[in-house]
């Protein structure tokens, strides 16, 4: 199980990392149909990003999993919302759910709930 949770985080990590990294003229986007500002995409970005980074660490340091992967799930939770908002076609919620899913599941795992 410790290896399911390990290949999460690097699954999380490296999916927010291309994302708003390497299709970040993705991210400008979706933020303008979104109708948020370019402030929050940028807030939203930074937090992303270094909350990825927090998980790659908690290879090292375990202490930094679960704040990171929760703080992670309620950013993925606001994703979902943002495409409830803007009615996008259900394949646009995939991505961020799974997010979503393996972000609580290291949040339990290192909590000691699975």
């Amino acid at each position: 199980m410790e290896n399911i949770s390990l290949l999460s985080q690097l699954v999380v990590s490296i999916s927010v990392i291309i994302v708003w990294i390497f299709r970040y003229d993705n991210i400008v986007i979706e933020f303008k149909q979104y109708k948020l500002s370019d402030l929050l995409r940028n807030i939203v970005g930074a937090a992303k990003i270094s909350l990825a980074t927090m998980l790659i660490l908690g290879i090292w340091y375990k202490e930094l999993l679960i704040g990171s992967s929760l703080a992670m799930a309620f950013l993925m939770v606001c994703a979902q919302l943002a495409h409830v908002k803007v009615k996008n076609p259900w394949p646009k919620y995939v991505p961020s759910f799974i997010l979503l899913v393996l972000s609580l599941f290291i949040a339990a795992f290192n909590y000691g709930l699975v």
